[in-house]
C-alpha cells in the first residue's frame, strides 16, 4: 500500500466507525463501497468482516442488557441460509458485476432513507423476519454490508433507539461469527495479511466508535439517518462509476 492508500483507508475507517458508534450499524455500508474504489472487493469484504466483528462485540457488550433477544432468535435461522448463499456468490461472480450490484444496493437504501416520510412509530409484523434475515444474510455474505434489511425490519419492531442500537450490534456479532466460519471454509480468511491489517486498524476503530457513541445521545433518530443516507448516496454513485468506467 502506498502512503495515499493508507491515508485514504484511515479516513474511510474513521468515518465508517464514527457512524457505527452513532447508530449501531452502517460501518460496512460506508466502508465497503469506499474502500472498494481503491482496493479489490474480495480483499475488502474479509477485512471488514473481522473489523465489524470486533466493533459489534464492543458496542453490543457495552449495552448487553438492552438487547431484544426474542428478535435475535427470530432472525438467526434464515440468516444462516442467507450467509451461505452470499459467500458462494462472492467467490464465483466477476468483480464488475459485484461492484454494480453493490452500488445499486447502497443507492437504493440511501434513497429510501432520504425520501421516506413517516410520522410516528409503525410496527411491522414478525412474519417479515424471514425475508429480512434471508436477504440480509445473503447481502452480508456477498458484500459484508447486510445491515439495511435488518435495520429496516428492526426499526419497525423496536421503538427505543438505544435498544435498537444494542440489538443490531448483538445481531451483527452473531452473524459475524457465522460469516467467519463460512469465510474460513471458502478460503477467504486464510491469508495473514487480512488479520494483520485488522489488528493495525483496531486503535482507529475503537477511537471512532467511542467518539460516535459520545455523540449518539445528542442527535435525533431522523438527523442520524439522514446523515448516514447522504454518505451512502455519494459512495454508491462513486462505486457505480468505478464499475462502469
Amino acid at each position: 500500500m502506498t502512503s495515499p492508500d493508507i491515508a485514504y483507508a484511515v479516513t474511510v475507517l474513521l468515518l465508517a466507525y464514527f457512524v457505527r458508534g452513532l447508530s449501531g450499524f452502517g460501518s460496512g455500508l460506508i466502508a465497503v463501497p469506499l474502500l472498494a474504489l481503491r482496493f479489490p472487493l474480495p480483499e475488502v469484504v474479509p477485512f471488514m468482516l473481522i473489523a465489524d466483528f470486533g466493533a459489534s462485540a464492543l458496542v453490543g457488550g457495552l449495552s448487553f442488557r438492552r438487547v431484544a433477544w426474542p428478535e435475535i432468535r427470530r432472525l438467526m435461522p434464515a440468516t444462516v441460509v442467507g450467509v451461505v448463499i452470499g459467500t458462494h456468490l462472492l467467490v464465483s461472480l466477476p468483480p464488475a458485476l459485484l461492484l454494480t450490484i453493490l452500488g445499486g444496493f447502497v443507492l437504493a437504501f440511501a434513497l429510501r432513507s432520504l425520501l421516506l416520510r413517516q410520522s410516528g412509530f409503525v410496527a411491522a409484523s414478525k412474519h417479515w423476519a424471514w425475508p429480512a434475515a434471508l436477504s440480509g444474510g445473503a447481502v452480508s455474505g456477498l458484500f459484508g454490508t447486510g445491515g439495511p434489511p435488518y435495520v429496516i425490519y428492526l426499526s419497525h419492531r423496536i421503538q427505543d433507539k438505544s435498544a435498537l442500537r444494542a440489538t443490531l450490534s448483538a445481531l451483527f456479532f452473531l452473524e459475524g461469527l457465522l460469516r467467519i466460519v463460512t469465510f474460513l471454509f471458502a478460503g477467504l480468511l486464510l491469508g495473514h495479511e487480512v488479520w494483520r491489517n485488522a489488528l493495525i486498524a483496531s486503535p482507529l476503530i475503537i477511537a471512532a466508535l467511542y467518539l460516535g457513541g459520545h455523540v449518539h445521545a445528542r442527535l435525533t433518530d431522523r438527523q442520524m439517518l439522514q446523515g448516514v443516507s447522504l454518505l451512502l448516496l455519494g459512495s454508491g454513485v462513486s462505486l457505480l462509476a468505478k464499475a462502469w468506467w
